[in-house]
């Protein structure tokens, strides 16, 4: 361990709003873990803003929030993705006087802070560690698709759908990602599909994982409260309730769980927790069959979660899925894609949750029927769920201290700046580099 604190920067190219996904919700609880690490860990996670600020976490933690140069608010909100806003500029000036300040640097896109750390970094003589968070390639071939949908000439269209522009769009960011990467000194990965294809480009030693974590206080079976979900959503008590939480767009498919609720008809009801461009479809299809109050905050989630009877989440765009663990710490069975990451959660699919084993919604209909009919099967599965996130899955002061501390400690022994960054409180507004002292 250094015989000073650690400063890190962590650069997430996205803004933090009550919008965000789990990316951003990960770091929200990161900061709060590194509360008990004073002495050790001084930790600063640079995200998007309308404008530069400080948010303190703990006396040791801190979000600061910097504007975009060349944002893409815009063309998000055309998609119905408001959260997932991030920065094309090839370089941050912003960022870039603040940097120097931190011993250890780490990436978690490709977008305008991280090519800023990339620029810097050899100059500087900083660690980079890289962190895949998000299937940006992925989900950059869906929401070109949805841009070439919304031309408005119809030759436009099909010309782009023939020279495959959503294929091109996600190779081109796939290769600035893997360039990106080939640059760090470190990489975290989140599943074994990115394990395996990384690991051969790197060092030995040089790929670990970055687990996510679950806060099992917040997420608890103890919340359920079915009286208040009747009450203040309007959800029928006589009937069980499936849940979707997430964007409410093609990157998550959550037209396969509409499709599979209007499939069972009035055995069950909807529960959409997430804002998108789908929800309009998901009204017109199932009716007053769907409760769709928009984006809530965890601490509303919290209690909804173990409030309903059955997770389902198709999305196969995640690295990790947060939100399955969170079900599954509420006494939720989690219906997950067999083929996608968030499946690593089940620990014995068919006995705490269930892999469905196709992307149609008559996969999704089977794999849903036998639950919806057997309150006693759907608790007992809940139970063993919550049982599975106890006893296999770590919490999130767990995950800051045996994934990321390790990584950073080692990188900053092996090439500590030669004046440690002073631990002086953040300030705004002032001119020289030293504004955000870590």
């Amino acid at each position: 361990m250094p015989p000073s604190p650690v400063s890190v920067a962590v650069l997430v190219d996205l803004y933090r709003t009550p919008a965000a996904g789990g990316h951003i919700k990960t770091w929200e609880r990161l900061t709060e873990a590194a509360a008990v690490c004073r002495g050790r860990l001084d930790l600063t996670v640079y995200v998007l803003g309308a404008r530069e600020r400080v948010d303190p976490v703990a006396p040791n933690a801190r979000f600061v929030s910097l504007p975009a140069v060349l944002g893409t608010g815009p063309v998000s909100r055309r998609l119905g993705r408001r959260g997932d806003a991030t920065d094309l500029a090839p370089y941050h000036p912003r960022l870039a006087r603040h940097l120097h300040r931190h011993d250890v640097w780490q990436i978690t896109h490709s977008f305008a802070f991280a090519r800023t750390a990339t620029r810097l970094a050899p100059r500087l003589r900083r660690p980079l560690v890289a962190a895949i968070q998000t299937d940006v390639p992925h989900l950059g071939r869906i929401y070109s698709r949805q841009l070439v949908g919304r031309l408005p000439s119809p030759c436009a269209r099909k010309l782009a759908e023939r020279l495959g522009v959503d294929r091109l769009t996600g190779e081109v960011l796939r290769r600035r990602r893997d360039g990106l990467l080939r640059s760090c000194d470190h990489l975290l990965v989140a599943n074994d599909a990115d394990e395996a294809s990384m690991a051969p480009r790197f060092p030995a030693g040089s790929v670990s994982r970055m687990r996510r974590g679950v806060d099992t206080a917040r997420f608890d079976p103890a919340r359920r409260d079915r009286e208040r979900l009747a009450r203040v959503y309007g959800v029928p008590e006589d009937r069980p309730v499936v849940l979707f939480a997430g964007r409410a767009d093609p990157s998550k498919d959550v037209l396969t769980v509409a499709r599979a609720v209007h499939a069972l008809g009035d055995r069950a009801h909807l529960f959409v927790a997430g804002d998108g461009t789908d929800l309009p479809r998901i009204r017109a299809l199932v009716g007053p069959a769907a409760t769709l109050p928009g984006v809530l905050p965890q601490d509303e989630l919290a209690w909804i979660y173990p409030s309903c009877d059955v997770f389902a989440f198709p999305s196969r765009t995640e690295t990790i899925g947060n939100v399955v663990a969170e079900a599954m710490a509420s006494g939720l069975p989690a219906l997950v894609p067999a083929d996608a990451s968030t499946a690593q959660w089940l620990a014995a699919p068919g006995v705490d949750g269930v892999a469905v084993a196709g992307r149609s919604p008559e996969a999704w209909v089977a794999a849903l029927d036998p639950l919806i009919d057997d309150p006693a099967g759907r608790r007992a599965m809940g139970l063993r769920a919550r049982s599975t996130v106890e006893t296999q899955h770590p919490s999130w002061s767990e995950v800051l201290a045996e994934d990321l501390l390790p990584v950073w400690w080692r990188l900053a022994r092996g090439d500590r700046p030669e004046t440690p960054a002073a631990q002086a409180p953040l300030r705004i507004g002032a001119s020289s580099p030293r504004a955000f002292s870590g």
